[in-house]
């Protein structure tokens, strides 16, 4: 069996738990091929870069499968069919990654940051310097 990584994004306009109930279905079309799903990951509502199907967001899953190429092939057709599924990508890797996604170690780092003016993060000028006022650029040339 190979080894995939697939990342689908579904619709904005349809919950959380409707995601989990799409990932749980495509999930059940892998282990009826005969394959495992040994991650599922969910990233958020998400913006997209470009709009799709009219949506400007979308909830991101990603799903690290180990399953023949022809039970891959039907969940792909399957996600085809299915309205709530905007766009898929299934990659072929070598090996899957062991603990979270790049996606998910960024947005813990993110929420691990202090928040501007919690901390002294700025040390504070206490030298006695003036402090220049700049008057504005006066363009040469013209009037």
């Amino acid at each position: 069996m190979s080894l995939y990584e697939c990342v689908f994004i579904a619709r904005q306009d349809i919950s959380a738990p409707q995601v989990e109930t799409l990932t749980e279905e495509l999930s059940n079309i892998i282990i009826q091929g005969g394959g495992t799903v040994s991650k599922k990951e969910f990233w958020g509502l998400r913006n997209i870069a470009y709009r799709v199907k009219k949506n400007r967001k979308g909830h991101y899953v990603l799903l690290n499968i180990d399953a023949p190429s022809s039970a891959v092939k039907e969940m792909e057709r399957q996600m085809s069919i299915n309205e709530d599924v905007l766009r898929t990508l299934t990659i072929r890797v070598e090996e899957l990654e062991e603990g979270p996604s790049a996606m998910m170690q960024s947005k813990n780092s993110r929420d691990e940051r202090p928040r501007r003016g919690e901390g002294d993060d700025r040390p504070r000028r206490d030298d006695d310097r003036p402090r220049r006022d700049r008057e504005p650029r006066r363009m040469e040339g013209g009037e």
